[in-house]
């Protein structure tokens, strides 16, 4: 069985463009995002990797600590640095993961023999504090992954933890969320939601977003 959501992620210690790298020492207390790429020097993954550089500033304010990995080994994912940076216009500011012994990737299932045997898909894995997997994305080779959306996941996340709602479809950060249907007692109600709700089924109930 492969890891679910929930499942502890495997630790590992690999090296990378910041030197050997613990992964569960490295993490910390942080959330992080584990994402995989199939090979160095390839279009996608040279804008995706300035993308998350250029968002430095959005994962810091959450939180979280960003981990690439292809399955190139050191030396190449340097020389890649120096495109990425120029054809980006961005510092890179995380570890690439060189994985050419496929030790990792092959924890955590990056591989599909059925879409390429030797290539890692784009995996995502968004992992908490306690190093819980709490989400996951796998996007084929020829698709960029939309990191606006995986920062609204970590929104979602980081909400829905800390409150008694879930988020609806299409909600991003400061828009109305529902109260979970577990809740039902209304005393309780009212004191987690002082702002009020709007029922419009008994099982629907929204709610302005909590810590706004």
């Amino acid at each position: 069985m492969g890891l679910q959501l929930g499942s502890i992620a495997p630790d590992f210690e690999q090296e990378s463009t910041e030197g050997p790298l613990r992964f569960h020492a490295w993490a910390g207390e942080s959330w992080v995002i584990l994402f995989s790429h199939p090979k160095d020097f390839t279009p996608v993954c040279t804008t995706e990797l300035g993308t998350v550089a250029k968002l430095k500033g959005e994962f810091d304010r959450r939180g979280v600590k960003a981990l690439a990995l292809s399955v190139d080994d050191v030396a190449s994912h340097l020389r890649w640095t120096v495109d990425i940076e120029e054809t980006q216009g961005t510092k890179l500011n995380f570890p690439i993961l060189a994985d050419g012994d496929r030790k990792v990737s092959n924890l955590y299932d990056m591989i599909h023999p059925q879409a390429n045997d030797t290539l890692t898909v784009r995996s995502v894995f968004v992992i908490d504090p306690n190093k819980k997997i709490r989400a996951t994305i796998t996007y084929p080779a020829s698709t960029g992954r939309n990191f606006d959306e995986i920062l609204r996941l970590i929104d979602s996340l980081q909400l829905t933890d800390s409150h008694s709602v879930a988020t609806p479809a299409n909600w991003k950060d400061g828009d109305d969320v529902v109260i979970v249907p577990s809740l039902q007692d209304p005393e309780v109600i009212a004191k987690k939601f002082p702002k009020g709700y709007n029922a419009v089924r008994p099982y629907l109930r929204f709610t302005p977003q909590p810590n706004r």
